[in-house]
This record gives structure tokens, C-alpha cells and sequence, in this order.
């Protein structure tokens, strides 16, 4: 009968028995320490780098009027059409092919105009501004195999300024 370890399938975003090496404040360092082990011919697949404490970050870009909804929707299918019309355009008639780019994206500035501005009045004012949103962890631990931890260890406290947190 087989070993049941050996029937699962292995898991690439996992180590068996992970121990904290260091904990940082920013992914570079992070990155930096474990590029710093591999250079030094450490068995990086070993480690892994996560992401601890999300949060979600939202910048506010700009404010939305009707004029800039229906611009940004005129630019979205601007550019929906002329990919359309160019891929129209390999299986038309000879000749036809810059009037059918044209004329798809005339259709799709027109649509996106149309469809921009029934969804932001939907919204009744609800939010009136344009934003970009990020999802960004505030500390970044690098875990490594617990057989390797005194070796890596070892090793990352040649790297200057990437002393182990003591406290990880």
C-alpha cells in the first residue's frame, strides 16, 4: 500500500515545517536577503516571502463629472472599436478595411459614451470621484525550512543592514 504522503500532490506555496527567519517593513528588503542567501548558493526554494497585516489602500485620482465619464467612456471604446474594426477588417472586401476601422471605432466611442454614462448616473452621486485601489501587506516575513533556519541565519548576518529580527 502506498504512503499517503506520497499520494498528495505536493503544494508550491508551502514549506513543511516554516520557521521566521527575519521580518521587514518593506518587500525590497525582503526580496534583498533572500536574493543575498541565494547568492550564496543557500537552497532559496526552501523559503518563502509573505505578506503580513493587509490593508487596502485607495487613492483618489480625480473628481468625475458628467463631461469626464462620458470622455473616459469615448477613449474606452475608441479603443474597443479600432481593435474590432482591425480584426473586421482582415476578413472584408479589399479596400473597405481603413472605413471599416473607422467606422467600429466611431460605433464603439459612441457605446462607450452611452454605457459609461448609464452606469455613473446609476449611482445617483453616490460617489463622484475616480480612484485606484491596492491591496498591500505592512510587514513581509521570510520563512524558511526548519532544518535550514541556523544556516540561514548564519549566512543573512553577513548581508549589512539584514540582521534577523530577533523578535520575529
Amino acid at each position: 500500500m502506498a504512503n499517503p504522503q506520497q499520494i498528495r500532490s505536493p503544494k508550491p506555496l508551502s514549506l513543511e515545517f516554516p520557521q521566521s527567519l527575519a521580518v521587514y517593513d518593506e518587500y525590497a528588503d525582503a526580496q534583498k536577503s533572500v536574493d543575498f542567501l541565494s547568492d550564496q548558493e543557500f537552497p532559496v526554494q526552501n523559503c518563502m516571502i509573505v505578506g503580513t497585516d493587509l490593508k487596502q489602500i485607495e487613492r483618489i485620482t480625480g473628481r468625475l463629472t458628467n463631461g469626464r465619464v462620458a470622455g473616459l467612456g469615448a477613449v474606452s471604446g475608441l479603443w474597443l472599436g479600432l481593435f474590432v474594426g482591425l480584426i473586421l477588417s482582415f476578413f472584408g472586401e479589399d479596400g473597405n478595411g481603413l472605413a471599416m476601422i473607422a467606422a467600429t471605432a466611431v460605433m464603439g466611442a459612441a457605446f462607450g459614451v452611452i454605457w459609461s454614462l448609464l452606469g455613473y448616473l446609476a449611482t445617483r452621486g453616490r460617489r463622484d470621484f475616480s480612484s485606484v485601489t491596492a491591496v498591500v501587506a505592512t510587514r513581509y516575513e521570510v520563512l524558511v525550512e526548519h532544518k535550514l533556519l541556523g544556516r540561514a541565519q548564519e549566512l543573512l548576518r553577513q548581508l549589512p543592514g539584514a540582521t534577523p529580527n530577533p523578535f520575529a
